[in-house]
């Protein structure tokens, strides 16, 4: 086991990271472009660990924050670290800028992981000198409470690459799924996105309401998948299993399936209509205090999980 890790980017993510590499036992140094995010960064740790130590998730959380350091540069933060890991803005250009300088300033045999939502590790390493140890390690966020990270090589990223990314998620309390090939989105967004696209038409076209359709995933298949997946749910909804599944259903699937003939742009309009809807229930003022609750719903569902789900 090494000891120090490097993260690029003090956002949300970046936060997250810091928590689950530094209550595994790491010292974590961390830097961004953002003064304001360097400087309230240690402040918005604390405020989570506070989170989980009432929750009984982890304890004293003082000795997890003594473990991060926000760093003043980067050529600081990477000196003498043992893996990266990326998670600035989501956009090709800022993160190929920011990997070309890394590929120069980080010793060759480290692995440079990204925390990339959807952007291949292909699109932002064409450049680099060492294409071999690059990659994308995409989190959920936030990464502290949901541990599912995706696991994407490039052509060109090394056996030795993907296998220390996929060991060292598993070290620190993460559950890694490694993608065969890359693909845009990967699989959770792939499959977010499908779920999203639907529930922006069927409330485009006046099916029903926001708060209705989101509780038909709160209230409805969302209590399955907060345990199961897709195909475990299916597999346990037909009397023989998943094949009697398919073939009662698969007809109707394809019938759904063919009433979406192209592609549901988001556009300006359908955007502050929802976002209008969206405000009515809960200002601005209060979304900080509503994403703290759901990050404390969240810690209860992994301590029940961690209790009640070893199978």
């Amino acid at each position: 086991m090494f000891s120090k890790v490097a993260l690029i980017g003090a956002g949300f993510v970046g936060s997250g990271w810091a928590i689950v590499f530094a209550r595994s036992g790491y010292s974590v140094n961390v830097f961004d472009e953002d003064k304001s995010k360097r400087s309230t960064f240690i402040k918005t740790v604390e405020d989570c660990l506070v989170d989980l130590e009432s929750n009984g998730l982890i304890k004293e959380g003082s000795n997890i924050i003594d473990k991060i350091k926000v760093s003043s540069s980067l050529e600081e933060t990477v000196l003498g670290v043992s893996y990266v890991q990326e998670s600035i803005f989501e956009e090709v250009k800022l993160k190929t800028e920011l990997m070309n300088h890394l590929d120069k300033i980080v010793t060759p045999d480290i692995v440079i992981a990204s925390s990339s939502s959807g952007i291949t590790a292909s699109n932002f390493s064409r450049d680099v000198y060492y294409k071999n140890r690059f990659i994308v390690a995409h989190p959920v966020n936030p990464p502290y409470l949901i541990p599912l990270v995706e696991i994407v090589p490039s052509l060109w990223t090394s056996e030795e690459s993907i296998d220390f990314t996929y060991n060292l998620m598993n070290e620190v309390g993460q559950k890694p799924i490694r993608i065969n090939k890359e693909i845009d989105g990967f699989i959770l967004n792939r499959l977010q996105g499908a779920l999203l696209n639907e529930a922006w038409a069927l409330y485009r076209d006046g099916y029903a309401s926001l708060d209705d359709i989101d509780k038909t995933i709160s209230e409805g298949l969302g209590m399955r998948w907060s345990f199961m997946g897709p195909f475990e749910t299916i597999d346990l909804n037909a009397p023989e299993g998943i094949s009697d599944y398919a073939n009662r259903l698969g007809d109707l699937y394809f019938s759904i399936a063919k009433s979406r003939d192209k592609p549901l742009q988001w556009d300006q309009e359908i955007i502050q209509k929802v976002e209008r809807e969206r405000r009515a229930a809960l200002p601005k003022n209060k979304l900080k205090n509503k994403q703290r609750w759901r990050d404390n719903f969240l810690m209860k569902i992994k301590k029940f999980k961690l209790q009640h789900m070893k199978r």
